[in-house]
């Protein structure tokens, strides 16, 4: 038996591990992806017997037909891809959908890149592909959309860490995804360093059905964004706005905004800054409560601050938990995670869990009503993969 091992993944079969132990006790058990290797003498220890990192496939293929050693196994080795097979999978009703004001459409999901070429600290990818990316070849890509729309998809969310990390080979898929399925629309994930780096393929975006461009922005502060190694600036940031704003392309941007290097005023001056750029409705609110996660082999532990503050790896948790210098930020972040969670049980709109939180920052309402202002609808997914 495999499990995939994505952050939620894991947690889920942390529980699940030893019960599978006590039905079947010889049951060879295999844990593959991101955090499996990052974990393995954690997960080994719940009576996981191989764990497969990096491009997994080969190795789950020799450990399934026992033509292989059940040894650990990680490989970078540049893999021919088979067109995945989800006929055994929940019909695409049962997921994600793409919200665009009162209409919905059914989501269809695929790669075509894995890893990335680049060395975020904070980033999960980096401690296993270490800067390497992989291309998942054009007609594997081209024919996994395919079957997803003939089943019923009617967008694509393209789950790349970076869909310009390969800008000649994401310009192809979309431009043939486009000449296939007009009426079949897509979203991609591309840093704010690409978007500028590749403005000239943002028209291609625009024209061949992309409806928003999610981008790991993180913070609004140059010396956390440095710290990061994030490759952009908040000048550069703003400049991505008002490029996307010329050409009517939704940018959907995260943030981390509770760090060690987060201050009160810090904060507020996020809220300022996306209400001032017009951005309250193209971020979503978890994205004003999320706090650095630091996993195990993170780089962020290079750094001396963040070793400092980082407690012990717990197994349970999957992390180092730290705790902020100013009580008062970790206190912030507390009532701004409850406003958020608030609002999604109470199914508010954006703008008003925004107005909420500003009041909790700023300790008065802001003075527009935000959710009196006629805007355009901001296409989303209601079951968002935040980067």
């Amino acid at each position: 038996m495999t499990t995939s091992t994505r952050p939620l993944t894991t947690r889920l079969a942390i529980p699940l591990i030893p019960r599978i132990r006590r039905l079947n006790a010889v049951a060879h058990l295999c844990c593959y992806g991101l955090y499996a290797p990052l974990n393995a003498e954690f997960l080994k220890s719940l009576g996981v017997r191989t764990i497969i990192g990096g491009e997994f496939e080969a190795g789950l293929v020799q450990l399934a037909s026992g033509e292989g050693s059940q040894a650990d196994s990680f490989s970078m080795d540049r893999l021919q891809f088979r067109v995945p097979d989800r006929s055994l999978l929940p019909v695409l009703g049962r997921y994600a959908r793409l919200r665009v004001g009162t209409t919905s459409k059914r989501v269809g999901q695929t790669e075509a890149s894995r890893g990335c070429k680049h060395l975020c600290r904070h980033c999960p990818v980096v401690p296993v592909y270490q800067g390497v990316f992989r291309i998942v070849q054009h007609e594997v890509v081209l024919e996994d959309i395919r079957r997803q729309v003939q089943a019923g998809a009617e967008h694509i969310s393209f789950g790349d860490p970076d869909f310009f990390n390969g800008p000649g080979h994401a310009r192809r898929i979309v431009e043939q995804l486009h000449s296939e399925y007009p009426d079949v629309t897509y979203d991609v994930t591309i840093k704010v360093e690409h978007l500028l780096q590749q403005r000239s393929l943002l028209p291609v975006l625009k024209s061949t059905g992309c409806l928003f461009v999610t981008s790991a922005v993180e913070s609004l502060q140059d010396d956390v964004l440095l710290k990061l190694q994030k490759g952009h600036t908040r000048a550069d940031f703003i400049q991505v706005v008002r490029m996307f704003r010329e050409l009517g392309l939704t940018l959907a941007p995260t943030f981390i905004p509770f760090t060690p290097w987060t201050t009160e005023e810090s904060f507020r001056e996020l809220l300022r800054t996306l209400r001032e750029l017009d951005l309250v409705e193209q971020v979503s609110p978890v994205q004003l409560a999320l706090r650095l996660l630091i996993p195990a082999g993170s780089l962020l532990l290079e750094l001396p601050e963040i070793a400092r503050l980082a407690g012990p790896f717990e197994q349970a948790g999957l992390l180092h938990r730290w705790q902020h210098p100013d009580r008062q930020v970790d206190a912030l972040a507390v009532k701004v995670l409850a406003a958020v969670s608030e609002g999604q049980k109470q199914g508010r709109p954006r703008a008003v869990t925004f107005g909420k939180i500003w009041e909790i920052a700023h300790g008065t309402a802001p003075v527009e009503n935000f959710n009196l202002v006629p805007r355009a609808a901001i296409p989303y997914l209601d079951e968002p993969w935040y980067c």
